[in-house]
């Protein structure tokens, strides 16, 4: 079956308030961040087309984001914008504006037949019934923007996923970060038994994936850290991409942590695989 794209990404782009001493040339006092951010530059990188259907001011400078990668932008008063702060090694975000939600309608004609979908929400603003709406897709979650309340200031924190179940049955596979549960390993391993393929990145650990709800290791290189951000992303677009071409969860996983391994080891959208990174971790597989 031949499909009209490779790679469809459906979220918030999203600025991050950028750390001290780190420059910012398009935004002043932000950087550029989101899962659709570094999934689309990274499935760029590996030699797919790919699309990103998404939310944003007017203001916001989304072709310096995703440069070279087709895009919708749903009108939106803001953008998506986070402040991430790291505390030995542990993320605490504050939430400072919202964009708008993306549903079917905001995905064009044309881009409803693609390879695969990523649905890559930050702040619940994509509807979860998206899941089945591409019938001959793989279907890829990073949940994270699902499992995200905040309070009055802005403060992230968990959010009880009550539709986790009836999803997960419905897509063929998800990524997602163990902190995004607060490192709730009995939920986990629950909700392991309803997905046909799950991934749990454990940062410098590597990440523990389930098929059929049976655990895995998976093995992460030794990197000198210098930017976490961005890396579960990065992991998340190579796994989907990789497993939808070879079938194979344990090579796409192997593939993915290699490449996001690199990702650290550099600031910000910069972390995003280089081509010689994805030829060098390719040779690399057994």
């Amino acid at each position: 079956m031949s499909f009209d794209l490779d790679y469809l990404l459906i979220g918030h782009v999203c600025q991050d308030v950028a750390p001290p001493g780190v420059e910012t040339p398009f935004m002043p006092g932000y950087i550029f961040g989101g899962t659709v951010t570094y999934a689309a530059r990274t499935a760029k990188a590996i030699g797919l087309r790919v699309a990103v259907v998404t939310s944003a001011s007017a203001e916001f400078a989304l072709s310096a984001a995703l440069p070279s990668v087709e895009t919708v932008r749903r009108p939106s008063a803001q953008t998506t914008t986070f402040e991430n702060r790291y505390y030995d090694g542990h993320r605490v975000q504050t939430l400072h504006a919202v964009a708008g939600n993306l549903d079917i309608a905001a995905v064009p004609l044309e881009w409803r037949r693609p390879a695969i979908v990523h649905l890559a929400p930050l702040a619940r603003e994509v509807d979860m019934e998206l899941v089945g709406a591409f019938p001959d897709a793989f279907i890829g979650v990073t949940p994270q923007g699902w499992l995200r309340q905040w309070d009055e200031t802005g403060r992230v924190r968990p959010r009880p996923w009550d539709e986790a179940r009836a999803i997960l049955s419905r897509v063929d596979a998800m990524v997602m970060s163990e902190e995004d549960v607060n490192n709730d390993w009995p939920l986990i391993r629950d909700w392991a038994n309803y997905a046909p393929v799950m991934v749990v990145t454990q940062a410098a650990r590597g990440a523990t994936m389930f098929i059929r709800g049976e655990p895995h290791h998976v093995p992460a290189p030794a990197m000198k850290e210098v930017d976490p951000t961005g890396a579960g992303d990065i992991f998340a677009t190579v796994f989907f991409a990789r497993f939808q071409q070879t079938g194979d969860p344990h090579e796409a996983a192997r593939m993915a942590t290699c490449l996001a391994a690199h990702s650290v080891t550099r600031h910000g959208s910069d972390s995003v695989p280089t081509p010689d990174e994805a030829k060098q971790c390719l040779a690399s597989m057994p």
